[in-house]
């Protein structure tokens, strides 16, 4: 028997229903890139079909973005060694696994921070980036949650198409 979508499971204990959703996010999107990149060799996941960004990548930039973002979350702005990885997000070379654990990590750490918030904590202002552009904590959790899903979707159809072509 499957499982219904994370969103669909209740509730979860001692989190605010408005951050929930960030929280079922993660948890979709951990059980769709397991599904979708199972069996995939290290030359599936670093092909790039059709000019498409390879699906290595958008495992790394998954990871990658939620830990900027939540550095934001938290009211701090990024580090050195932050902005480095960004640059090698395309850098090719890790499988399957390691580039799961490191989603998992940056969820991880992401999900302590979603779920030591509360509701009067949502309003709150934050800036992003060196421009400081500004934005809430909510604004940010919607950001984090759409922007995972995003890249979530694009890894799929990535892992379709490799797989089909047997890259």
């Amino acid at each position: 028997m499957s499982l219904p979508e994370p969103w669909l499971r209740g509730s979860l204990e001692g989190v605010d229903a408005m951050i929930a959703p960030a929280l079922f996010s993660f948890q979709q999107a951990r059980e769709d890139l397991a599904q979708w990149t199972e069996g995939l060799s290290a030359e599936q996941i670093w092909a790039r079909p059709h000019g498409l960004a390879p699906l290595g990548f958008q495992l790394k930039h998954i990871a990658g973005s939620v830990e900027r973002l939540t550095t934001y979350l938290e009211g701090r702005q990024l580090d050195a060694a932050q902005i480095a990885a960004l640059k090698e997000e395309m850098t090719d070379g890790a499988g399957r696994d390691e580039l799961l654990a490191g989603i998992e990590r940056a969820f991880a750490r992401s999900e302590r921070v979603f779920r030591a918030l509360r509701g009067e904590d949502l309003k709150q202002p934050r800036a992003i980036g060196r421009k400081q552009l500004p934005t809430t904590v909510i604004g940010l959790l919607v950001h984090i949650a759409e922007h995972t899903q995003r890249h979530v979707g694009q890894a799929i159809v990535t892992a379709k198409v490799a797989r089909d072509l047997g890259s």
